[in-house]
């Protein structure tokens, strides 16, 4: 009998929920993606999880929906510890230093989203602090990533001889902020990062799930 595939409700071209799609790949776990827009009227996010936030997982079976990108990695990673690949270092520290990683490059992603919903105000109604203060996250997390990267001396994963979730969250900010072309320069300031980034963003599954664009239609706005 075929495995039942879970549901991943995602908006395109949503970082987070790359990073789970990534991680369900990888280890074979079956699943679908239903994209959906969750401040639209229709949308179905808030049935199944009450910040209506999106990523959320579905479950073929009575499991309650899980949610957050960064607890949906965990579960990934712990729930399927038993499909390959790993997606963890080893050992209790890099584990928890690798979910640390995860956590750090969620957080940045929601500064990138606070930045973008303010850049979308009437230019008179922006709050320039606000805006700069999100910026300095974002800042951050690539300084971090950097720090992390130069640990690794000169190896292609941060954590470890194998790509892990630390691996799949630091590629998938650097992407989300080269696609909103925000923090434009940090391939410059940090080569090696930029070393880093180009070696892992070759590999096929990041390749196939590269961000698009899709219609943020505000007339619809609940």
């Amino acid at each position: 009998m075929s495995e039942k595939a879970l549901t991943l409700i995602s908006a395109t071209p949503s970082a987070y929920a790359r990073m789970n799609c990534i991680a369900l790949s990888l280890k074979k776990i079956p699943f679908e993606v239903y994209n959906e827009i969750p401040w639209h009227s229709t949308t179905i996010t808030p049935r199944h999880n009450p910040l209506e936030q999106l990523p959320i997982l579905l479950f073929p079976d009575d499991r309650p929906p899980i949610y957050q990108s960064a607890h949906i990695q965990n579960y990934i990673v712990e729930k399927y510890a038993d499909r390959g690949p790993s997606l963890l270092p080893g050992g209790i520290d890099d584990n928890l230093l690798a979910k640390q990683i995860v956590a750090l490059s969620v957080g940045s992603l929601d500064a990138l989203v606070l930045f973008g919903w303010e850049t979308r105000r009437k230019q008179e109604q922006q709050n320039e602090k606000w805006k700069n203060r999100q910026i300095r996250k974002v800042s951050g997390a690539v300084k971090a990533f950097n720090a992390y990267v130069e640990a690794a001396a000169g190896k292609p994963h941060v954590l470890g001889e194998e790509l892990t979730i630390a691996d799949i969250g630091i590629i998938c900010a650097l992407e989300a902020y080269k696609f909103t072309q925000v923090q434009a320069n940090w391939e410059k300031t940090y080569p090696g990062l930029a070393k880093y980034y180009a070696g892992l963003d070759k590999l096929r599954i990041f390749q196939e799930t590269k961000p698009v664009m899709f219609n943020m239609n505000s007339d619809e706005v609940v």
